[in-house]
This record gives C-alpha cells, sequence and structure tokens, in this order.
C-alpha cells in the first residue's frame, strides 16, 4: 500500500518567504554536497553535528574540525545524506511550514525553526554523548514544524495519495491522524537496532514545536483552528502506465 501527504487545506495571509528560504538553502546545500564528491563525507563530519564533538569526547584526529561543536547545531540542519533524505524533508516542509510560519510571523519564525532544530539536536546527542557519528538533516526542526502545526490546525485535512498497485485514490485525511500517526511511528521505531535514523531527534524537535508555539504564535492567533474542507472525502486520480498520477495541486 502506498500512502503520501500532498497539500493541506489551509489558506495563507502571505507567502511563506523563509521556508521558501529554508527550502532553497536546503537544495543549494545538497547540491553543494554532491559537487564535492569523495569528500562530501568529510564535509558530513565537519559540518555535521557530532555528539562527541559537542560534548568534548575524545575524537580521531582525522575526524574534519572546520567550525566549533555548537556551530555544528545549525549547519547540520541544512545537510542531508541523500537525495530521498533531502526530498522527504522537503515535502513535509513544503506542506506544513507555510501555515505555522504565517501564524508566527517571518521574523519569529526563523527563531522557532532553528530553536525546534537545536532542541532535536540535543536530543539525539544525549542518547550517545560519546558517539563519533554525525547527524545531519532538516528533520528535527521539521519536526517542530509538525509539532506547532498539530495544536494550531489539528482538525485541518491532509489531502494524501492512497495506492493499491496501479488504483489510487486523494484523500482528505485530518492533520491529527496524519501527524499523530508520523509521531507514534517514531516512538514504535526507537528500537530499532542498527537503524541510521535520529528518531529521538524527530521526537525532541517535535516536542519542542507543540511547548514552543503558545509562546511564538501571534496574539490573534488560536489554537486548535476549524476545519476549511470535509475530511475523508475522497477523488480519484487516473493513472496509466506513460502517465504521471496528475493531481491538482493547491499548495499557497
Amino acid at each position: 500500500m502506498f500512502f503520501l501527504p500532498i497539500s493541506d487545506d489551509n489558506p495563507t495571509r502571505q507567502r511563506p518567504w523563509i521556508s521558501y528560504v529554508i527550502l532553497g538553502l536546503c537544495v543549494g546545500v545538497f547540491y553543494w554536497q554532491i559537487s564535492l564528491g569523495v569528500a562530501q563525507q568529510a564535509a558530513i563530519f565537519g559540518y555535521g553535528m557530532v555528539p562527541a564533538r559537542l560534548f568534548g569526547a575524545p575524537l580521531d584526529a582525522a575526524i574534519p574540525n572546520p567550525v566549533s561543536g555548537w556551530t555544528t547545531l545549525f549547519t547540520s540542519m541544512f545537510m542531508h545524506g541523500g537525495l530521498m533524505h533531502l526530498g522527504g524533508n522537503m515535502l513535509y516542509l513544503w506542506i506544513f511550514s507555510d501555515n505555522v510560519e504565517d501564524s508566527i510571523g517571518r521574523g519569529r519564525f526563523i527563531i522557532f525553526y532553528l530553536l525546534c532544530g537545536v532542541c532535536a539536536a540535543f536530543a539525539q546527542a544525549l542518547t550517545d554523548p560519546s558517539s563519533p557519528v554525525p547527524m545531519v538533516g532538516a528533520s528535527g526542526a521539521i519536526a517542530g514544524v509538525l509539532g506547532a502545526y498539530l495544536l494550531l490546525h489539528p482538525r485541518a485535512n491532509i489531502r494524501c495519495i492512497f495506492g493499491i498497485l496501479v488504483f489510487f485514490r486523494v484523500m482528505n485525511v485530518p492533520a491529527f491522524l496524519v501527524l499523530g500517526g508520523w509521531i507514534v511511528l517514531q516512538f514504535t521505531n526507537l528500537g530499532q537496532v542498527g537503524s541510521n535514523v535520529a528518531y529521538v531527534a524527530h521526537i525532541g524537535g517535535f516536542i519542542a514545536g507543540m511547548v514552543l508555539i503558545p509562546f511564538f504564535k501571534q496574539s490573534h492567533v488560536r489554537l486548535f483552528e476549524p476545519a476549511h474542507s470535509k475530511a475523508f472525502s475522497v477523488s480519484r486520480v487516473n493513472v496509466s502506465p506513460a502517465h504521471i498520477p496528475n493531481v491538482t495541486r493547491r499548495k499557497k
């Protein structure tokens, strides 16, 4: 079975320029990573968040150290480990960040986003302070956006593509189910042995977003806003062997 969120039903009052800039920076940094060729791994170790470097634990002298451990709390947010990693993060940023930015305001959204990312990185680092393994990705900061969205718009409908074999449908699914399911999945996967996914960072960022949003949102913005469309309404997606599913995309 195939499941993919593609958009939401929430209008915005202004264009989310900060979200666009963050998305552009992540894509640009990833292009830079690829351009490094074999040196990309050194860049990930140099600018990724390495818990051992952050907490002053001994590190192999061969590991690059171009910036301080504290600086990597920020640089690591804009790097990614692969195209799928980047694509998944940017999809969720595209769907959910515009409404959160609209509710907070552009200037404060920058602080909110970075603070969620830092909280996420710290949460992951505290699980193994002596680890020499670098963590990269916007997932923790975006998880904070998801946590904020859940409190702001729990009843908003997320348009999701469901598919079995070649049969696809688009369904409106309430945000509390989509995001609630996402965070439950993070907790479920915590016990995976050998996983290279920073699930603790996701959980830490999500909780940070939920805690911070009441203080960051503008005074006129309410929590628990109602939906703008009918939940669980279904529409058809036409698919042919040479045709990509054609879904009307409404994104601010």
